[in-house]
């Protein structure tokens, strides 16, 4: 799958997510861009957007754009309290599908 991590997470995280194209905002040239505007841009390059933005799914209907959705729900954006989410987030993006959301926690 071809993922995009938004802005606020750690770039770092990506080198750990195995199995999937990942890239951050930031490398596709959209820093800054809200998350709205962000939903409708990646449908053909990305199949997956990963945030740590809880209210998104209140933001957005999700249901209506053509990429899925993990928001990943740890303590903070920092990525020693996203790392330990990896394993549940590669699983998450593998089974992803257009316009799905998927919350992603230590629980």
């Amino acid at each position: 799958m071809r993922v995009l991590l938004d802005e606020c997470i750690d770039w770092r995280l990506a080198r750990d997510i195995a199995g999937h194209e990942v890239k951050t905002v930031r490398q596709a040239g959209w820093t800054g861009i809200k998350n709205g505007e962000l939903l409708a841009l990646p449908a053909e390059a990305f199949d997956v957007f990963v945030t740590v933005d809880r209210n998104l799914s209140f933001q957005q209907n999700v249901s209506s754009f053509s990429i899925a959705v993990v928001i990943l729900e740890a303590n903070t954006n920092r990525l020693a309290d996203l790392k330990p989410l990896v394993d549940k987030l590669t699983s998450a993006i593998a089974s992803a599908n257009p316009g799905s959301l998927d919350r992603v926690s230590a629980r």
